[in-house]
């Protein structure tokens, strides 16, 4: 199959891009690196090139419409599938820059929409735990509603509620232009090269915090809780989301939303702990003041995923905090 992923250099896109290679599927990337990073793409093209298949790189706006039809030239003139991804993500940035996560999550989906309608090709929308905002009740499914608190308290919704509005159009343009749509909702992936930087996820900002043997920092009491889920267990509940006819089930997957988490708590303070035990990096944590409108819990209803598509979380925290762990170690720029 021809294959678009845009934001495909970044974390989750440039893993799915090293699945999608291994089924022989012909893919270009759309990404202009605002977040992405070049480097994350060296293993595909390694591999693409040993195995003679074309993959191709956009480095363009995927809220241009022109960076698409590169795409569809790149691809011969036809696509099947659009995997969308690009966003922007990483709670510094939703407190810090509303307007542009908003704006970039709400035009790229837009742009992506109306090129895979165009094309007749099926649409796999990357949306998110972060649509449920605040909401306590567990686990969280189909019918939890979304709760977000004042917008003058604090924006760290900005994420969530541009997420939530992306799953409107994509039901909007099932309704109105019966293209074949699904929505997955990772929860808390984590791997190599998960940005560990000011701005990136909590899993890779402890451990790099251990490589470089400073205190972790532990946003309020840290019993908070979230089901970690390792990267490549994410990739393929997005790659069968997008593959499958239909269930394997029988049912129909057009507008369906699946849950791709782990079903096993994890308090942050835990966390923290097998990361310390993982590294051998024994310096007691810093406690900071908590994120606004961070929920307590995020857990995940993952019936739909299991019956329709057949996934389950596989990998174990232990061992993917342990290849995180030895991955930072392989290719810090550090030691």
């Amino acid at each position: 199959m021809r294959v678009v992923v845009t934001g495909g250099a970044g974390f989750l896109g440039s893993h799915l891009c090293e699945s999608l290679l291994l089924d022989f599927h012909e893919i270009c990337v759309i990404d202009d690196m605002f977040r992405g990073k070049q480097r994350n793409l060296e293993t595909c093209k390694t591999s693409a090139a040993e195995m003679g298949i074309p993959f191709h790189v956009v480095m363009k706006d995927a809220s241009n419409p022109e960076s698409f039809e590169i795409a569809l030239r790149r691809l011969g003139g036809s696509v099947d599938i659009v995997y969308h991804l690009a966003a922007i993500n990483g709670t510094k940035w939703f407190h810090e820059r509303p307007d542009l996560v908003t704006k970039i999550n709400h035009d790229t989906l837009v742009t992506a929409l109306e090129f895979a309608t165009s094309q007749g090709a099926r649409f796999v929308f990357t949306s998110s735990p972060e649509i449920w905002g605040e909401q306590t009740e567990m686990p969280l499914n189909e019918s939890n509603h979304s709760i977000f608190s004042a917008s003058s308290m604090h924006q760290r919704h900005s994420y969530g509620a541009s997420k939530y509005i992306g799953e409107l159009l994509v039901h909007h343009a099932i309704r109105t232009h019966s293209i074949d749509a699904r929505i997955v909702r990772p929860f808390n992936s984590y791997g190599p090269r998960l940005p560990g930087d000011a701005h990136g996820q909590v899993v890779s900002m402890l451990l790099e915090k251990c490589l470089d043997e400073e205190p972790m920092e532990i946003h309020g009491t840290g019993n908070q809780s979230r089901c970690f889920t390792w990267i490549d267990d994410i990739v393929k509940g997005i790659k069968l989301a997008g593959h499958l006819d239909e269930g394997i089930d029988g049912s129909n997957l057009t507008g369906r939303s699946f849950n791709l988490g782990s079903t096993i708590e994890t308090s942050i303070l835990e966390l923290v702990n097998l990361c310390r035990e993982v590294s051998g990096v024994n310096i007691e944590p810093i406690y900071v003041d908590s994120n606004p409108g961070d929920t307590y819990r995020r857990l995940p209803d993952v019936n739909e995923s299991e019956h329709a598509l057949g996934w389950r979380a596989e990998v174990s925290l232990k061992d993917g905090i342990e290849r995180t762990w030895a991955w930072i170690k392989n290719n810090s720029s550090k030691g």
